[in-house]
């Protein structure tokens, strides 16, 4: 009996040496609960190396930002790594496995660029668990999963949801105030004259809302100048204070309020009705100023671009006084360019050809179908099916599915059900990522090479097997066989049986097939 503790012992020192040979060492602390022999297969492959989607499988937050392309995992720089580049284990429970150098850490990888003050910041200054808006993370003991890229995610919204969630639109990111960003003269309501000096708690009045300080920058009345301002004329000149008076100063009076300048050779249409009279006459109303096309007053937006013999067409051919945006110009006209639309181009919309840069462009923006679109057989289609990569050779300019190829230029003549197959049920395959790989070039016009030998292989001769020699291309149906050119010619109550009568099912390799070729034709073989 005192032998036996020492036994326990020597199994138990034996067990821990062996399991010390195998494993490389303790794992991290986060990966403790896999330790042991059993776990092994839960990260590695036998015989192979930690494989990414084992990883995955346990690490499902990280797994879902990478099928959705999002975050530093599913950047170029980090894509298509292996896990345990960066995050090998079995280096001790005390391991950091998550270890970056925060000073050169590339955060605009992750989707969210840090500018402005945001770069002065310590991670965990940001990455805490109250700002994390995904539920799932949220629960982590620490992560960097789950924070939000809005600015009210991290930052209390002083105004209140009554602008913008966009703090962008008049904050930097270097400080909160003053707000850089914004411009009064993009509001409904441009600051004009001495309203350019005005402090702007004047107009935007600061109190108590919700029981923090507030200041009103919406809602706040412009539609008529007595949303502010006392009309000391009591209404008896109307509401309308700017048919005398300017925003440069009240006591500045005009006597063109009841101008009516259609009298003129210039009828106010359109925008020119608000525009100032001064943006026009710049030295006297009574100065004659030329107005016979729209470049008299107006930059050539298109810079030249419609220039003949060094004159450019007035802008009125394509656009309206209502407004720049937009174009008269009809398809009609179009279709007597250089380039008529057709097909699918006539649903196009123009920037998508003429606007690919901020400013639009319609000289030099190519005429082929390959200054436009991807040709997604370059090098793989021989340039004589297709000369000059002309598109329309294969496709239809309606749909880029309809397809007008005649098959019967290629060594393969198309016959049969073959007619009826799309071009990619031959031509295009998918790899083991799930991503198409073509093929044009390189078949064998065998039928095998394509659809499977349900014979197996009993009409092999010298190591082809012929389909058409039963079969046909319209349909699998036997069209052509002919029993009496077998070595077993059909006679008397034979060429009255059912084939199945003497043609039964095997079993080969898990797999059932017909049997048709018999080595011995003796009654004895099928009768008893």
């Amino acid at each position: 009996m005192t032998k036996h503790p020492f036994i326990l012992f020597m199994l138990l020192f034996i067990s821990q040496f062996c399991f010390a040979q195998l494993s490389p060492g303790d794992l991290s602390k986060a990966h403790a609960n896999l330790e042991g022999l059993s776990n092994c297969t839960k990260c590695h492959v036998i015989g192979e190396k930690v494989s990414n989607s084992k990883c995955l499988d346990c690490h499902t937050l990280l797994k879902e930002r990478i099928v959705s392309n999002k975050g530093y995992h599913a950047s170029s720089e980090i894509k298509g790594k292996e896990c345990v580049e960066c995050h090998n284990d079995h280096h001790g429970r005390k391991f950091e496995m998550i270890r970056f150098d925060k000073n050169t850490f590339k955060h605009d990888l992750t989707g969210y660029e840090l500018q402005g003050a945001h770069q002065k910041l310590d991670c965990k200054d940001c990455h805490q668990t109250k700002f994390i808006t995904d539920k799932k993370a949220a629960k982590k003991e620490f992560t960097y999963f789950g924070l939000g890229t809005s600015c009210t995610s991290c930052h209390e919204d002083v105004h209140q949801q009554t602008l913008s969630s966009s703090c962008n639109d008049c904050h930097d990111q270097n400080q909160f105030a003053p707000a850089s960003n914004f411009n009064h003269k993009n509001t409904q309501f441009p600051l004009l004259g001495k309203h350019e000096n005005v402090a702007c708690e004047k107009c935007h009045q600061a109190d108590t809302k919700n029981d923090k300080k507030f200041q009103h920058f919406s809602g706040v009345k412009f539609n008529s100048c007595t949303s502010c301002h006392t009309d000391v004329h009591n209404n008896k000149f109307g509401p309308n204070c700017t048919d005398c008076h300017t925003v440069n100063s009240f006591r500045t009076v005009t006597a063109l309020s009841n101008f009516d300048h259609n009298s003129t050779d210039f009828k106010l249409t359109g925008k020119h009705k608000n525009v100032d009279c001064k943006s026009c006459h710049k030295s006297s109303y009574t100065t004659p100023i030329a107005h016979n096309r729209c470049s008299n007053c107006h930059q050539d937006y298109h810079l030249g671009q419609f220039a003949k013999k060094g004159s450019s067409p007035d802008c009125r051919q394509c656009h309206s006084v209502n407004g720049f945006v937009g174009s008269t110009y009809s398809i009609d006209q179009h279709n007597k360019s250089q380039f008529p639309l057709q097909g699918a181009h006539l649903a196009t919309p123009c920037f998508a050809c003429h606007q690919q840069t901020e400013k639009w462009q319609f000289r030099n923006i190519g005429k082929t179908c390959v200054d436009c679109h991807n040709n997604i057989h370059k090098n793989i289609i021989n340039d004589g099916f297709y000369p000059n990569q002309n598109c329309t050779a294969c496709h239809q300019e309606n749909a880029w599915s309809q397809i007008n190829f005649d098959h019967n230029l290629t060594a393969f003549k198309l016959m049969g059900a073959h007619n009826k197959q799309s071009c990619r049920a031959c031509h295009f395959t998918k790899n083991n990522q799930g991503e198409a790989i073509q093929k044009f070039t390189g078949f064998d016009q065998e039928c095998l090479s394509c659809h499977q030998d349900e014979h197996q292989k009993q009409f092999e001769k010298k190591g082809t097997t012929n389909c058409l020699n039963c079969h046909h291309h319209d349909d699998w149906k036997i069209a052509n066989f002919n029993h009496d050119k077998t070595d077993f010619k059909l006679e008397g109550k034979h060429a009255v049986i059912d084939c199945n009568a003497c043609h039964k099912p095997l079993e080969m390799n898990q797999t059932f097939y017909t049997q048709y070729k018999f080595k011995d034709f003796s009654c004895a073989t099928c009768h008893q």
